[in-house]
């Protein structure tokens, strides 16, 4: 399934009832445009409606041994988070292996296996107490980074979006909803790179938890329905080249699988 999907103004009326109220900016009768811009959706299992992705958040370093690995002290360093575009979002079904083009510019190209959680809430200020009531479902997807870009940007104290935030950097797998699954607090989560264990570890091993991490945005931003959040990943992330099979796991989720090409 591509990354993003038209649909006409029946069907996203249809997807702001997912959410349980309207989308931020919608309207009866839509204002006329001189070009379509395409949405970003990511399917919802159990369900013919599909979720309207408006911010894609990302937290950095949220696995204590993971931070150290990329030269940080976790006991000082507060939650610091970054964003992706929507149209980073790569729809992957499960039981497949999704091709994934290898991009431009780099020569280092990293996986990062992530939970990832969507909103149907939004708000300022959101208490952690009640910060778990605005998931709407979770997901499994992938937070694919351009290692080196990164890495030199990073050194001369320039924004690293160009090694984060490109063209199908956010592969996802569907939209599970909380109401099926609980919330995901614990439980296993690894990473396979053509059959071998490259990261494994347990979603308790967060330094910030799910809920702590909406708290601590909804600070920074109104959050609105539609955010997603992915919530950081284990230590032990690499490089892959062409020809490399990913598999991502945690526990409670159908597998994840891309093909880099």
């Amino acid at each position: 399934m591509d990354r993003r999907s038209m649909f006409n103004t029946s069907a996203a009326v249809a997807v702001g009832a997912v959410a349980g109220c309207a989308l931020p900016g919608t309207a009866a009768v839509g204002p006329k445009t001189p070009f379509t811009v395409p949405a970003t959706y990511v399917p919802i299992v159990g369900s013919d409606l599909m979720f309207p992705v408006r911010r894609i958040y990302c937290i950095g370093r949220n696995y204590a041994a993971h931070a150290r690995e990329m030269g940080s002290d976790p006991t000082r360093e507060p939650p610091f988070f970054f964003q992706k575009p929507t149209d980073a979002i790569q729809n992957v079904a499960p039981g497949t292996v999704a091709d994934h083009p290898y991009p431009t510019l780099t020569k280092n190209y990293h996986y990062e296996v992530e939970l990832v959680a969507a909103l149907h809430k939004g708000g300022r200020n959101i208490s952690m107490a009640n910060a778990l009531d605005h998931v709407y479902a979770y997901a499994i997807g992938l937070d694919m980074t351009r290692r080196d870009l990164q890495r030199a940007l990073g050194d001369e104290k320039k924004p690293w979006e160009i090694g984060k935030s490109f063209d199908r950097s956010a592969p996802i797998g569907p939209l599970h909803l909380v109401s099926q699954t609980g919330h995901f607090k614990q439980g296993g989560i690894w990473l396979k790179v053509n059959g071998q264990i490259k990261q494994n570890a347990n979603l308790n091993q967060m330094i910030w938890s799910v809920a702590e991490q909406i708290s601590k945005l909804s600070e920074a931003f109104e959050l609105m329905p539609g955010d997603i959040i992915y919530s950081g990943t284990p230590e032990n992330v690499g490089p892959v080249v062409r020809g490399d099979v990913i598999d991502c796991h945690i526990d409670g989720l159908p597998n994840l699988g891309i093909k880099i090409v």
